[in-house]
C-alpha cells in the first residue's frame, strides 16, 4: 500500500512513519506548512509548526530512508482553522482548533492531495486504535481508544467518517508513550527524547487571549463591556473583548474585589452582541443537558447510545445517554462543569468512538 506518513518533527510521527515501512508499505514523508507567512515559524514556538519542527521531520525521514516532502497547506488552514478559531471566539464560543484541523486539514485537504496523487491512505502519529466493524456495528472500520489511555487523542479524532477511517492508519495505537520513546532512540531517531508540544500551533507563546486581542482588536460588538454579578447584576467590572473569557474560567477576570462569601468567581454565560460577561459562583456552572449540532458519525448515524461522553480533550469520560433526531441530545447522568458552548462532545460506547457534535447549548 502507497502511504503518505504526515510528519510534524515530532517523535510520536517519527515513529508512526517507521513503523508504516516495517509493515511493509511504501511511505513517502510530509510535513504541512501551514503558516501563510514563514516568519511566523518562530524560534521558541512552543507549538509544532515551527522551522524547527520541518527540520526535525526532514532529518527523521532521511533516518527512515524514506522521500520526503513540504506540502503548503498554508491558506487553506488559514480559512478553515485560524478564522473558524478567531470567528468562534468572536462569537462568544470555544473551538478547539485541533479537531478542527483534523477535519479539514489533515484527513481531508491530505488526504484529498494523497488519494489524487494516487496514495492509499495517510498514516499519523495519534494515539488511537483502528479496528474491523463487525457485522452491523455502524461501520466497516470503527476507531476505538488507545491502549495508553493518558495519551489518547480518540477525541480529536471524533470528527472522522467512514471514507476518512478506510484510508487512516494509527500505528501507535497499541503502545504507551514510554514506548514510543524507547523505540524512537533504537531507531536513531534525533527527536526521541523532543518535548511533545501542547499549545495552539499558529499561537507560539501561548496566550490565547492576547494573539485574540491582536487579531480581533476593536472588531465590533466585541470591543469592551461590562462584567455582571450573576445573583445581583451588579456591573463588578469592565473588560477589553468577550474574546478573552470562555465559560469556566475563574483566574483572569480582573474584577478587583472577592465575592460577599470569600469564594471564587468563574465566568458563567458570555453575551458577545451586548458585550456582557456575566460571573457567578462554581455550582452554578454544572450542567445536565446538552445540545449539540453539526454531527460527524464515524459509522452509521445511531439513533440512540447509552454509553459516553467526552467534552474536553483531556476530559473524563461522562456516562450519558444520547438521543439523535434533527439534533443530538446529551443528557449527563451526572452534572459537568464549566461546558461551554463550541466545545465538541464526543459519542464512546465502550472503546469505539461513535461520533461527535459541537455544542450549541446546556442546561
Amino acid at each position: 500500500m502507497r502511504v503518505v506518513a504526515a510528519m510534524s518533527g515530532g517523535v510520536d510521527s517519527a515513529v508512526a512513519a517507521a513503523r508504516a515501512v516495517e509493515a511493509g508499505h511504501d511511505v513517502t514523508g510530509i510535513h504541512l506548512a501551514l503558516a501563510r507567512n514563514p516568519k511566523s515559524y518562530r524560534t521558541g514556538a512552543r507549538g509544532c509548526c515551527t522551522i524547527e519542527d520541518a527540520n526535525d521531520a526532514r532529518r527523521a525521514a532521511d533516518v527512515i530512508g524514506i522521500p520526503f516532502y513540504v506540502w503548503d497547506l498554508s491558506e487553506r488552514f488559514h480559512e478553515d482553522v485560524v478564522e473558524d478559531f478567531m470567528d468562534e471566539y468572536a462569537a462568544g464560543r470555544t473551538p478547539n482548533p485541533c479537531l478542527r484541523c483534523n477535519e479539514k486539514i489533515k484527513f481531508a485537504a491530505v488526504l484529498e492531495r494523497a488519494l489524487a496523487l494516487g496514495y492509499d491512505a495517510v498514516a499519523t502519529g495519534h494515539y488511537a486504535q483502528l479496528r474491523p466493524g463487525p457485522d452491523g456495528s455502524g461501520g466497516a472500520v470503527e476507531m476505538h481508544r488507545a491502549v495508553d489511555h493518558g495519551k489518547d487523542q480518540s477525541y480529536v479524532l471524533g470528527v472522522l467518517d467512514q471514507h476518512q477511517l478506510a484510508h487512516s492508519l494509527f500505528p501507535l495505537g497499541d503502545s504507551t508513550k514510554t514506548e514510543v520513546r524507547a523505540e524512537a532512540a533504537t531507531r536513531g531517531l534525533l527527536v526521541a527524547d523532543k518535548p511533545d508540544s501542547h499549545d495552539i500551533c499558529f499561537v507560539a507563546d501561548g496566550d490565547n487571549a492576547g494573539w485574540l486581542r491582536d487579531k480581533l482588536g476593536d472588531r465590533a460588538p466585541n470591543h469592551g463591556g461590562p462584567i455582571l454579578d450573576d445573583a445581583t447584576g451588579e456591573e463588578l467590572g469592565r473588560h477589553d473583548g468577550t474574546y478573552g473569557f470562555t465559560i469556566g474560567q475563574r483566574k483572569g477576570l480582573r474584577i478587583g474585589r472577592p465575592a460577599p462569601d470569600g469564594k471564587s468567581r468563574f465566568v458563567l454565560d458570555i453575551e458577545p452582541v451586548s458585550g456582557t460577561v456575566t460571573v457567578g459562583p462554581h455550582e452554578r456552572l454544572a450542567v445536565r443537558r446538552l445540545t449539540a449540532i453539526k454531527p460527524r458519525w464515524c459509522g452509521t448515524v445511531p439513533s440512540r447510545v447509552d454509553g459516553t461522553v467526552q467534552l474536553r480533550a483531556h476530559g473524563a469520560e461522562l456516562p450519558a445517554t444520547v438521543v439523535v433526531a434533527d439534533d443530538v441530545r446529551i443528557e449527563l447522568h451526572e452534572p459537568a462543569y464549566g461546558i461551554a458552548p463550541g466545545q465538541a462532545a464526543v459519542v464512546y460506547d465502550g472503546t469505539r468512538v461513535v461520533g461527535s457534535a459541537t455544542i450549541a447549548a446546556t442546561a
